[in-house]
């Protein structure tokens, strides 16, 4: 428990300032990283990290798409049409990969690897694409709410299920998680959306719609429990404790970004209703 503690202070302290240089490249550097790392222990998981005609152009995804979304934005570029035909690319890649293995790899193996690889970079890239909106310079408010809704549904969930939980949510996912701690997690997160828009009222001169904050925190908050899970049942179909022992007593990038890039990849859907982005700030 101590390690868990003290490794976990260490992360904060690293990623709570990066999050003061959202709007340089820096930024977008250090979630590119995270990003390839993310997908690297998925990789190993999967059990293709050495088969390079497999890893390698997932890796070059996983570089290039988060790392060029504030570029594409500067320019003008369709992002949607960009990623699309990137991915679009990946997947004959990968395709052609199991049409020419003679059997080596099958369509099952391959299909496994895109959907974990695009769920992967598409919540990285969801990230910088939601810090990256301009209208009204909302971007530099609102992607904190992917990090909020993640961390605060996390911590609410665990201290809710210690101190209450008595029922079990989905035990052969995770048989820690409760029901008590999943209803905990969700008033959490819709108390902090709360507490997000009295700030940007009160220091900021924004008008929040109160109640798109508390649908959006409830939804994110389920997105947030479920990105948990959804990685939770990946480790336990390979058979695997941690995607990796990067972090001490947490595990590797996967394991902490697990939430964050479901409820990033949510919220960049969502933001892109214009009755939800004009009206939410």
């Amino acid at each position: 428990m101590l390690v868990r503690i003290l490794s976990g202070a260490v992360l904060m302290a690293i990623l709570i300032p990066s999050l003061f240089l959202s709007a340089t490249p820096v930024f977008d550097i250090l979630i590119t990283v995270a990003c390839v790392m993310a997908c690297y222990e998925m990789l190993n998981c999967l059990g293709f990290k050495k088969v390079w005609k497999i890893s390698l152009p997932s890796f070059l995804i996983a570089a290039f798409i988060p790392l060029c979304v504030r570029q594409v934005i500067d320019v003008g570029v369709g992002m949607a049409e960009l990623i699309l035909l990137v991915f679009i690319v990946y997947l004959f890649i990968l395709l052609s990969i199991a049409v020419f293995s003679h059997g080596k790899y099958s369509i099952q193996d391959v299909s496994s690897v895109f959907v974990l690889i695009f769920y992967i970079v598409f919540g990285f890239m969801a990230i910088l694409s939601v810090r990256n909106i301009s209208v009204d310079d909302k971007g530099k408010y609102l992607y904190l709410l992917i990090f909020i809704s993640a961390w605060v549904t996390d911590t609410g969930a665990y201290f809710t299920g210690v101190l209450f939980g008595k029922h079990k949510l989905i035990p052969d996912v995770s048989p820690k998680k409760t029901v008590e701690g999943a209803i905990g997690g969700l008033f959490f997160c819709v108390a902090s959306f709360v507490i997000f828009g009295l700030i940007m009222k009160h220091f900021y001169g924004y008008t929040p719609n109160y109640i798109i904050l508390c649908v959006l925190g409830l939804v994110l908050a389920v997105v947030s429990m479920c990105g948990d899970l959804v990685a939770s049942l990946v480790k336990r179909q390979y058979n695997i404790k941690d995607y990796s022992k990067l972090i001490p007593g947490h595990g590797g990038i996967m394991d902490r970004f697990d939430s964050l890039i479901a409820t990033a990849s949510v919220l960049s859907v969502v933001l892109n209703l214009p009755f939800i982005l004009q009206n939410i700030l």
